[in-house]
C-alpha cells in the first residue's frame, strides 16, 4: 500500500514539477472532491432516477432511504483517496479519513431510519394497522439505530474499539435511565396499549385531566395526538393513558347505538288519579290501546278479589296520570323507527327532588352519528314535552321574573 502511494505521489510530483507543495496538495484535494461530487451526482441524478419506476411510487420514503445510502460511496472515495493526496500532513489525513468514516456510519444510520419509516408505511396499508399501530416500536428501533451509530462514530473518530466505549457506559446506566425515563415509560405504555387493544387511531376518547375530547389522530412512542371537536390538538404523553383513566367511545360505535338518558322533571302537584271518563278519553291514543285493555283487566281482577264488596275508591287500585304517561312513553319509544329495540329501553321514576319528580327516559338510537343523534333526541323530547298536557301533567320549572310579576299583579 505504501509503495503504491509512493509511486502515485512520485508521478504526481513529476506532472506538477515546479509547483509549490501546498499547490500540489490543494490540486489533489480539489480533484478528489470533484471525483466524489461526480459520483454523488451520477448516483442521485442518473441511477436513482432510472431506478425510480422500480421503487414504490406511492411514497417518497423508499427514494429518500436509497438517497441516504448512496451518500456512502462518495464518502468512501474520500476516505480511500485522501491518503494519495501528496504533501498532506499525517494529522490532516488521519482527521479527514476518520471524519469521512464517521459520516459513512451516520449515512448508513439515516438510511436505516428511512427504511424503518418505509416499513411503517407499508404496514399502515394493511387492514390490521388501524387496530395495532407499530409506529411506537419503529421509533424505539430508530433510537437504537442512532445510539449504535453514535457509539460507532465516536469509536471511528478516536480509532478505538466500540466495546471499550460500551464498557464505560455501565457507570452511566443510572444517568441514562434518568435521561430516558419518559422514553422507557412510553415504550411500556405503547406495548400495553397495543397488546390490550386499548387505543386505536380514529377512536373518540375523553380525558378531562388533559382537556382532551375528540378523535385520536396519531399514536407515537412519546405522545398521542387527539383532535378535539373544536379542531384544536391536544398532545397527551403516552404513559398518561396507562397511569390515568379516560373514556373510549369505541364500544358505542361498534355497538351501533348511542344512549339517550335524560329526565323530564314532573311537577308533583300535577300527579293524581284518573276518573273513568278520563281513562276512556285516553283510549283515543292508539299506542295506549293494548296497555289500557291489559291494565284495566288487571285492576278489575285485583279490586274484585281484594275489596270484597268495599266500594270506597280510596281502597281500590286506579289509573294515575303519571303511570299512563309512563306507559305511553314506553310504547312511543318501541314504535319509534329511529330507536333500536336491540338494547335496553325503559322509562323509570327517580327519587323525588325539590325540583320535581324526575321521569327518566333510557333508550338507544339506531345511529352513532353525532348530528343524527342530537336530532333524534331533540325530536323525541319535543314530542314528550308537548304531550304532557294531554295527561294533565306539568313540567317543573323554577319561578322566573315573569312568574313573580304575574303573582304580584294578581295579589294587587
Amino acid at each position: 500500500m505504501r509503495l503504491v502511494r509512493a509511486a502515485m505521489i512520485e508521478q504526481f510530483n513529476t506532472f506538477f514539477t515546479g509547483q509549490p507543495l501546498w499547490v500540489q496538495s490543494l490540486i489533489g484535494l480539489v480533484l478528489l472532491a470533484l471525483a466524489a461530487l461526480a459520483v454523488n451526482w451520477l448516483l442521485k441524478k442518473v441511477i436513482l432516477r432510472l431506478a425510480a419506476p422500480f421503487l414504490d411510487t406511492r411514497t417518497m420514503t423508499a427514494d429518500k432511504a436509497a438517497a441516504r445510502l448512496s451518500t456512502v460511496l462518495p464518502l468512501l472515495i474520500i476516505s480511500r483517496g485522501v491518503p494519495y493526496v501528496p504533501n498532506l500532513p499525517d494529522e490532516v489525513v488521519f482527521a479527514i479519513v476518520n471524519v469521512a468514516r464517521a459520516c459513512i456510519v451516520l449515512s448508513v444510520a439515516m438510511a436505516v431510519s428511512k427504511g424503518l419509516d418505509y416499513v411503517n408505511e407499508l404496514y399502515n396499508r394493511q387492514p390490521q394497522a388501524k387496530n395495532k399501530p407499530i409506529k411506537g416500536y419503529v421509533q424505539v428501533l430508530k433510537i437504537g439505530v442512532y445510539c449504535a451509530a453514535t457509539i460507532l462514530g465516536i469509536a471511528v473518530l478516536i480509532e478505538e474499539s466500540p466495546l471499550l466505549l460500551l464498557s464505560g457506559l455501565g457507570a452511566m446506566a443510572a444517568v441514562l435511565l434518568l435521561v430516558f425515563k419518559d422514553t422507557i415509560l412510553s415504550l411500556v405504555a405503547s406495548v400495553q396499549l397495543s397488546s390490550n387493544d386499548m387505543l386505536r387511531v380514529g377512536d373518540w376518547i375523553e380525558m378531562p385531566s388533559m382537556n382532551a375530547d375528540g378523535d385520536v389522530v396519531d399514536i407515537a412512542l412519546h405522545t398521542v395526538k387527539v383532535q378535539n371537536f373544536d379542531k384544536t390538538i391536544t398532545t397527551i404523553p403516552t404513559y398518561k393513558l396507562i397511569a390515568e383513566s379516560y373514556k373510549n367511545w369505541r364500544g358505542m360505535r361498534e355497538a351501533g347505538g348511542r344512549r339517550i338518558k335524560r329526565s323530564l322533571p314532573i311537577d308533583q302537584n300535577s300527579i293524581r288519579f284518573l276518573t273513568d271518563e278520563e281513562v276512556n278519553s285516553l283510549r283515543r291514543f292508539r299506542l295506549l290501546s293494548d296497555y289500557l285493555d291489559e291494565k284495566d283487566a288487571e285492576l278489575k281482577a285485583w279490586n274484585e278479589r281484594e275489596l270484597a264488596g268495599d266500594t270506597n275508591p280510596v281502597n281500590a287500585r286506579r289509573f294515575t296520570n303519571i303511570g299512563m304517561l309512563r306507559a305511553y312513553i314506553v310504547a312511543y319509544l318501541k314504535a319509534h323507527k329511529r330507536l333500536t329495540g336491540k338494547m335496553t329501553t325503559l322509562v323509570r321514576q327517580l327519587e323525588p327532588t325539590p325540583q320535581g319528580l324526575p321521569l327518566q327516559v333510557y333508550c338507544f338510537t339506531g345511529t352513532t352519528q353525532w348530528a343524527d343523534y342530537e336530532g333524534i333526541q331533540s325530536d323525541l323530547f319535543d314530542h314528550l314535552i308537548a304531550i304532557l298536557p294531554e295527561f294533565d301533567l306539568r313540567l317543573f320549572q323554577e319561578p322566573s321574573g315573569l312568574d313573580l310579576k304575574s303573582l304580584s299583579g294578581r295579589d294587587a
